[in-house]
């Protein structure tokens, strides 16, 4: 559908982001950024790409004036430059186009090949939009909540690399679900379903799904199987037994959880805006990104 934030005003302030120190994109973000520049509109940059580019004068910015200022970002790099700014974002609502320049690509669709031509059609209105929910939660000791935080993939709470395994209390809703024993326990938005959850043994969620997804990590007990609950769901995992075990919000760890902490994760009132070039499939993307490849030739042979 048309993303009518995006295209209402004639002159738009883009903020560029990109994967910091990454080889060769300094000329993919320069070839932008003069792009941008030439059918007038205004390029900021986020502070830490604009000290790694040559562009004059260029306008830096933080995350938080990005998302006081710009109209819509365009992100260069992998996932995890993009889960980065995302998670940075999403307060503000500022819609998202993922330009790949990494290995994998679910958030960042846009082969960097591609990009110029990709770009001129999305800003003459060629878009399509989607939504992505995420997560919020915190540490909870005793009666003071010491830690919060913001999750584009997953909250993960796991053991040490040298400790045994974690045993985890779960509760949903204010019912007791299990207590377990494993190496950890993955919660995971639809999105963060191709991530941890996906080599833990989770499902894949459609990003329309309103779920999340609870993954445990080698469990003991082959019993213990991954669970679709609804994004509803106020999810608290408490510590019973363990050593060295952290609670991991995408990329920010608290790492000094104690016996009897909580952890509780529930889905965010924030949600981040993808836009997309007309025509954008997820179903392509996961066929392209999980190697699906296989399919029957007009010969009936398989490609």
């Amino acid at each position: 559908m048309p993303y009518n934030k995006f295209l209402s005003s004639a002159v738009k302030t883009i903020a560029i982001v990109g994967k910091p120190m990454a080889a060769g994109i300094g000329d993919s973000l320069t070839e932008i950024a003069n792009f941008l520049t030439n059918v007038g509109h205004k390029v900021v940059f986020e502070a830490e790409t604009a000290r790694n580019i040559a562009v004059d004068n260029a306008i830096a910015l933080t995350p938080e004036q990005i998302g006081q200022q710009a109209d819509a970002a365009i992100v260069v790099g992998g996932d995890g430059t993009m889960l980065g700014i995302a998670r940075q974002l999403a307060p503000y609502n500022v819609p998202l186009i993922g330009i790949n320049q990494g290995r994998l690509g679910f958030m960042t669709d846009i082969p960097v090949d591609r990009m110029m031509p990709v770009l001129e059609d999305m800003l003459a209105g060629k878009i399509e939009s989607e939504q992505r929910s995420l997560l919020e939660g915190e540490v909870v000791r005793g009666d003071a909540i010491i830690f919060t935080g913001l999750a584009f993939n997953d909250v993960v709470v796991a053991r040490g690399s040298g400790a045994g395994m974690a045993e985890l209390r779960v509760d949903v809703d204010g019912h007791f679900m299990y207590n377990q024993r494993s190496d950890g326990l993955i919660v995971a938005t639809p999105t963060g379903s191709t991530a941890y959850a996906l080599s833990a043994g989770g499902p894949l969620l459609h990003p329309n799904l309103r779920g999340i997804a609870m993954v445990p990590i080698a469990p003991h007990a082959l019993s213990n199987r991954p669970i679709v609950l609804s994004d509803t769901s106020e999810i608290v995992i408490e510590i019973v037994n363990g050593r060295d075990i952290s609670v991991n919000f995408d990329m920010q760890t608290f790492a000094s959880l104690q016996h009897r902490d909580r952890v509780v994760v529930r889905r965010s009132r924030h949600v981040i805006t993808f836009l997309h070039p007309v025509g954008w499939s997820y179903y392509d993307t996961l066929r392209e990104k999980l190697h699906w490849h296989e399919y029957p030739s007009a010969e009936g042979k398989l490609k």
